[in-house]
């Protein structure tokens, strides 16, 4: 196999998910954005055609697929419906596999199975209203009495916040340790003393909900402890180095979605006489943006490869993230720009894209964070070798 071929069942992984996206959420994505309709019989039918589990072992009924199929079918999914894809992120690449690399084979019998069909929804529960960035100040806290935890709290900016069955919420047990007395639970969203916010009324990927939750003296058994007393905060960082990769997919998907726009719009569209693709001002722009978003899918082919490979793939995952996210934020302003005052009415979808990409900049881990993590890897040698 070329180094640059995908095999068989990563491209049938990229065409499921371009045939859904196509048939079944292209119809409709238009109003769900303006409403901030969550699409529930469209997530149950992403369940059912293998989206939601893709990296599942088929022992509890997942797809058995590699990252970079994944990475692959957000893309694909992100193209047409950004909001679609975060809700597929955050299931896979957070709350399936954070289960199935450190949960309890009771766990994963319990509830990994369900979320990997989709009949549960999970959301991972990290940032707070004084801790985003800076998750280590977690004032949410679990308190241990005999069997069971009781956890007090509040969560923000909760992905999948009003319609997941299953929260993953880090809470601190230990104040005196730091970040090292951080633990994670498994909650289910029906236990007494759980509340749901308002669903927040976003700027873009409007059609998944994002919320607060509230715990109030909710009993946790001790089984629901995802790993040793103190693994919680180990937990989440590294679940989110996976999770960024999914990020930085749906962040190619969003400008890659924009260009194709962009592209065709430019092929119709006539000028002076000619159509504007033929004008070099705008071919240039298509040139350019056609480079970036390659370049930046290619950082995130990598970052999956090495996840594959059970290599080390933290400051991989960080500069596809980083990297990515800033693309979409500049390409898909080039598609609306392209489309000139087309490309600012909804009709013509870019509009969305360019609000849908703003996010990919602040959400699991700011791009400003992504630097920091890049920034500390570059004397480690992670990526590069010394050259010095």
């Amino acid at each position: 196999m070329n180094y640059f071929e995908l095999t068989e069942d990563q491209l049938a992984a990229q065409s499921i998910a371009r045939d859904f996206a196509q048939k079944r959420l292209a119809p409709g994505v238009i109003d769900r954005d303006k409403a901030m309709d969550f699409p529930d019989e469209l997530v149950k039918e992403m369940g059912a055609a293998g989206l939601l589990g893709m990296m599942v072992d088929p022992v509890y009924e997942g797809g058995g697929m590699d990252s970079l199929s994944y990475a692959l079918a957000i893309e694909e999914i992100a193209k047409v419906d950004a909001s679609a894809a975060v809700i597929m992120s955050v299931n896979n690449s957070l709350v399936c596999y954070g289960i199935q690399k450190y949960g309890s084979e009771e766990q994963k019998q319990k509830y990994l199975k369900k979320l990997a069909t989709g009949e549960y929804i999970g959301s991972f529960c990290l940032s707070e209203p004084e801790a985003g960035s800076d998750a280590t100040h977690q004032k949410t806290v679990a308190t241990l009495q005999g069997d069971y935890y009781i956890i007090n709290g509040t969560k923000n900016w909760i992905t999948n916040g009003q319609r997941s069955d299953i929260h993953l919420v880090m809470a601190q047990t230990h104040p005196e340790a730091g970040h090292k007395g951080i633990n994670t639970f498994i909650v289910e969203s029906k236990w007494p003393g759980v509340s749901i916010g308002a669903k927040e009324d976003k700027m873009g990927i409007r059609a998944s909900d994002t919320t607060a939750i509230y715990y109030e003296n909710v009993k946790v058994p001790l089984s629901n402890r995802i790993g040793e007393d103190g693994f919680g905060f180990r937990f989440a960082l590294d679940t989110l180095d996976g999770g960024r990769i999914g990020i930085a997919a749906q962040a190619v998907g969003i400008a890659a979605g924009a260009y194709d726009i962009a592209l065709q719009y430019s092929k119709e569209r006539k000028t002076f006489g000619k159509r504007i693709f033929d004008h070099q001002a705008i071919a240039f722009k298509l040139a350019e943006m056609i480079t970036e978003i390659d370049g930046a899918r290619l950082l995130v082919h990598r970052a999956a490869w090495l996840k594959d490979q059970h290599e080390e793939y933290t400051t991989a995952s960080a500069l596809a993230k980083y990297a990515a996210a800033e693309m979409a934020m500049k390409q898909t302003t080039q598609a609306v720009q392209i489309l000139g005052g087309y490309g600012y009415v909804r009709e013509y979808q870019v509009e969305r894209m360019m609000r849908d990409a703003k996010i990919t900049q602040i959400y699991e881990g700011t791009s400003e964070i992504q630097q920091i993590v890049i920034s500390r890897d570059l004397l480690k040698g992670h990526l590069y070798p010394s050259i010095s």
